[in-house]
């Protein structure tokens, strides 16, 4: 029952989404960027598989000088808002997991996201340079990890003591606010089930709920209040759906370790070039929402 409602509530407001999105293009009409398909296809196949999305995309938008820095974060939730709706249900259904866990966590990181969007729209380009920056390093620094063997090993529960539970559930606030500056929910996510002794499959349908509720409840304003490009937030969007699909319907394994080394080199110099325009250019406010 508590999946059931959970699932009702991701589609309600996944339509909401749709709808916020139609009437904001009906206002600055765009056709969606070939670039951003492409971009879309390729980070969101590798999502799906759980590498995340946003470190790379920052990296891409950064290098191509595409988007200001300002409003990486807000282009990347709202255009990669439906591709984690389609994540959250297909792994809500697929991974068996405390339906009260995720149902509470999945809640709290959508009021993380509903807090964060007041944050990020009124903090200086600085700060949000800086959070990039740090949250870029944090993910080459978890894919390393990874690639090394040293991720927490997990154990194989499905729920969690009361104590560890609440951990969880206020962690996923904190992440559902971060989201808002770019920074993703899954290695997060993931490190910390596995340390609390979850199996750390049961991450899934946790990290993948959250982004998809938190992203969609975000989109729905930020599409209204943030001055977006939206051929490339549609071209996003157009991209990164069918690759979900594709990769958790038709690919079932993949060899990622190569591959994750080359996201630590990508998004270990992003970070650099982050951390250094905060450093050395001059701040200037970002727009406040309204």
């Amino acid at each position: 029952m508590i999946l059931g409602g959970l699932l009702a509530v991701m589609g309600l407001v996944s339509l909401a989404y749709v709808v916020a999105l139609a009437l904001a293009v009906r206002r600055n009409p765009a056709a969606p960027r070939p670039e951003a398909i492409a971009l879309g296809a390729v980070t969101n196949f590798f999502d799906a598989l759980g590498i995340g999305c946003f470190a790379p995309t920052t990296a891409y938008l950064k290098f191509r000088r595409l988007v200001p820095d300002e409003l990486i974060a807000p282009t990347m939730m709202t255009g990669y808002a439906l591709a984690s709706a389609t994540e959250g249900f297909v792994f809500i259904n697929a991974i068996q997991v405390d339906p009260l866990l995720l149902g509470l966590a999945i809640g709290a990181s959508a009021l993380g996201a509903i807090a964060g969007v007041w944050v990020g729209g009124r903090l200086a380009v600085r700060p949000i340079r800086l959070t990039l920056g740090v949250g870029l390093l944090i993910a080459a620094a978890t894919f390393s990890l990874s690639n090394l063997g040293l991720m927490p090993a997990g154990g194989t529960a499905t729920s969690l003591a009361p104590v560890a539970f609440a951990v969880v559930v206020a962690a996923s606030f904190g992440l559902g606010i971060l989201m808002n500056l770019g920074i993703g929910n899954f290695a997060p996510t993931l490190i910390l089930v596995s340390l609390l002794g979850m199996d750390p499959r049961a991450a899934f349908p946790i990290m993948m709920g959250s982004a998809a509720l938190l992203m969609v409840t975000s989109g729905i304003r930020l599409v209204r209040v943030r001055p977006l490009d939206f051929g490339f937030v549609l071209g996003l969007t157009v991209g990164s759906v069918p690759a979900v699909l594709l990769a958790a319907f038709v690919v079932k394994s993949l060899p990622l370790a190569a591959l994750r080394w080359g996201v630590v080199g990508v998004v270990t110099y992003a970070a650099a070039l982050m951390l250094h325009a905060a450093l050395t250019e001059r701040p200037t406010a970002a727009p406040a929402s309204a």
